[in-house]
């Protein structure tokens, strides 16, 4: 699954992409690269994996051109946001709301909740507080594929950003909130002017997307 981020290191003609556990950049990334390769045939890539502050921290030291990354960054870099992530309440097909049009924020604790253990926690969790809630997990896992599973066999309910929900396998239903709940994907570097010409001319088909 593609959680919130990825740094680029350019470094002898290999981009080596830094992932983190829920952004929506792994379903971009292979059409991109594919269209790189095109006309950069020789460049190697490495796909790694790492949360929210791996990103933030290997963008600081210098050691990745830029990553996607959740806007707004705690450092000061530059980005360019691509995407409104909206996030959505998933539930089993027999929930007693499965029909309605938006599922009340409101009743997330009236029913067991699945918490995802890992950089989507935080966004999950100012939901709540944004409401005046107060999360009570029952079931805690670092997996995506978990949560759905689970939600699927009627464990709980839990909220997923509707990128990740894409293409799934699983019988459960998607809904939004009834209150705008999104989180916003970007681009982060430490500065653009900086860039190598490998990078910035892979940021180019970033942006043509």
């Amino acid at each position: 699954m593609l959680s919130s981020a990825l740094p680029i290191i350019v470094r002898n003609r290999t981009i080596s992409l830094l992932l983190s556990e829920s952004c929506p950049a792994t379903h971009w990334i292979p059409n991109i690269i594919k269209a790189f390769q095109e006309e950069y045939p020789n460049v190697d890539y490495e796909l790694l994996l790492g949360a929210y502050e791996d990103i933030e921290s290997w963008i600081s030291e210098g050691r990745v051109d830029f990553g996607f990354t959740r806007l707004p960054t705690e450092k000061g870099f530059d980005c360019v946001e691509i995407a409104r992530d909206e996030q959505m309440v998933i539930l089993p097909r027999n929930h007693p709301l499965a029909d309605a049009e938006t599922f009340p924020v409101s009743a997330l604790n009236d029913y067991p909740f699945i918490m995802l253990e890992k950089s989507i926690k935080a966004e999950v969790t100012e939901i709540f507080v944004k409401n005046g809630l107060t999360p009570k997990p029952k079931f805690t896992t670092i997996d995506d594929y978990a949560v759905m599973s689970m939600v699927e066999k009627g464990l709980g309910i839990s909220i997923l950003p509707k990128l990740i929900l894409q293409r799934i396998n699983y019988d459960i239903v998607i809904k939004p909130l009834n209150v705008e709940a999104y989180r916003t994907i970007g681009i982060a570097m430490r500065d653009k002017a900086e860039l190598s010409l490998a990078a910035r001319r892979f940021l180019g088909y970033i942006d043509k997307r």
